[in-house]
């Protein structure tokens, strides 16, 4: 049976789930959500979907899960990858997806947000500037964990690595500059040259250009 993901180009979120199942070889396929249109707030995707009014959605036959996070664990359990060799690996799998979901994403999701995808004349420059130094904070940990080493976890490709990506290959400017983290570009190269990978708007459905 074909796994659905529930999602849409533009949310870093989803792209955490469409790779680690684009990356595992299990059979799957994106449907898109309107996110733009509303359709996440609307009560039949609350009532039908996810009553929280999110993606990404994966729905396996009667599995239904949310949460990028439990996605990538599910798809873990599932193929065998991506979750770490052994207990201690996958504790350390565990830390960086909830460091990344308190202090990356977030941050990335809401600054790219307001960057990119409000009115103008609405964009709150002290809020985006306050966002952009919690960024570099984080920026310089992940920075940091990466010298010397090809992947967050262990020897491998781990959830942690498909988790801190999420926000860090999209193209609209949200106040990183790969150049000026070395060892995150090298990292983030090193993952796109893996066989499969795919760039969020080449993986899942909808991009900025839809909306016109």
């Amino acid at each position: 049976m074909t796994i659905k993901l529930y999602c849409f180009g533009e949310s870093g979120n989803a792209y955490k789930a469409a790779l680690a199942l684009q990356l595992s070889g299990l059979d799957w396929e994106a449907v898109k959500v309107d996110f733009f249109g509303g359709e996440t707030r609307t009560p039949e995707f609350r009532a039908s979907i996810n009553e929280m009014g999110e993606a990404p959605v994966l729905v396996d036959g009667d599995i239904k899960l949310t949460q990028s996070g439990v996605i990538q664990d599910y798809v873990s359990e599932k193929s065998g990858k991506f979750g770490g060799a052994d207990a201690s690996e996958r504790r350390e799998v565990l830390r960086w997806v909830l460091w990344d979901n308190h202090k990356l994403s977030s941050g990335a999701g809401m600054t790219r947000f307001l960057m990119n995808f409000l009115p103008e004349d609405k964009r709150p420059a002290e809020v985006i500037a306050f966002h952009q130094g919690r960024l570099k904070a984080a920026y310089t940990v992940l920075n940091d964990h990466l010298e010397g080493r090809d992947w967050i976890v262990g020897g491998g490709i781990t959830n942690a690595d498909l988790s801190c990506c999420g926000y860090l290959y999209y193209p609209e400017p949200f106040g990183f500059d790969r150049a000026e983290w070395p060892h995150i570009d090298a990292w983030l190269t090193r993952l796109s040259q893996v066989p499969g990978w795919k760039a969020p708007y080449d993986l899942m459905p909808g991009s900025p250009a839809d909306r016109t």
